[in-house]
């Protein structure tokens, strides 16, 4: 895992005004927090986080803070980059959130899932390839955790997709994410072409057949006692009277 020196400086000024002034004088507001104890305000030179931002994968490393005050060292953490918050204007990086770790406790960490090669289903017509889970939450060692998981999807097509339990986590990783949730599946913009390339053939559409209602009046029928005819309809003929006797 990597590791990352940094050194960042106590500071005591809180607040959005102190912090607007220091980051147009170039430097960064960030916290240093952890389970159980009382988080710590701290600040660190733009530029020396630009430099990280470079040459580094930030996200996953494992920060060796050195927390100066007055000129002397006042703590040291190891840490892990939690949060970073930025300007929805200029795009620059506006606060920091680390937390702090134990070297000999697991932790429980999200790591980002990495796609490598081409799915042989693509070749089909309308399938495309989704990327369902694109980060994984693992659980080990602060100095087992991976950068990334690689993924080959060389072999996914149509009924081939590949799972959590598909995945080949290095030694001392593990994780508790459901075994058969899908990280990726081929799939079809057309649904008609999806359920042919599934079954081999295009399935005949059913025809429905409406019923009439039971209650309904049978054809022809006459109408009730004291009903009026619906309009345009005739009159059934009066029933002629019994000859008298």
């Amino acid at each position: 895992m990597e590791q990352i020196e940094l050194t960042v400086e106590a500071r005591t000024l809180k607040g959005s005004g102190p912090s607007c002034r220091m980051r147009k004088k170039g430097i960064i507001p960030a916290v240093i927090y952890g389970e159980g104890d009382k988080s710590q305000v701290v600040q660190l030179e733009r530029k020396d986080f630009d430099r990280i931002l470079r040459h580094h994968e930030s996200t996953s490393a494992i920060y060796h803070l050195q927390v100066m005050e007055g000129g002397k060292k006042k703590n040291e953490y190891m840490a892990l980059l939690k949060d970073t918050q930025y300007n929805p204007v200029s795009d620059m990086v506006q606060h920091l959130d680390f937390m702090h770790i134990s070297m000999d406790k697991e932790i429980a960490i999200k790591v980002p899932i990495i796609l490598k090669g081409t799915a042989v289903g693509l070749k089909k017509e309308g399938a495309t390839l989704e990327h369902m889970i694109r980060e994984i939450e693992v659980i080990c060692l602060p100095k087992n955790i991976p950068s990334h998981i690689d993924v080959d999807v060389t072999l996914v097509d149509t009924h081939v997709s590949i799972h959590v339990r598909d995945l080949t986590l290095p030694e001392g990783v593990r994780t508790k994410m459901d075994p058969g949730a899908s990280i990726v599946a081929l799939v079809f913009a057309d649904r008609e072409v999806e359920a042919a390339a599934a079954d081999g053939e295009a399935k005949p559409e059913l025809e429905v057949i409406k019923e009439k209602p039971k209650d309904a009046a049978a054809a022809g029928a006459a109408p009730a006692a004291g009903a009026k005819p619906a309009a345009g309809a005739k009159a059934a003929p009066a029933a002629k009277p019994e000859a008298k006797k």
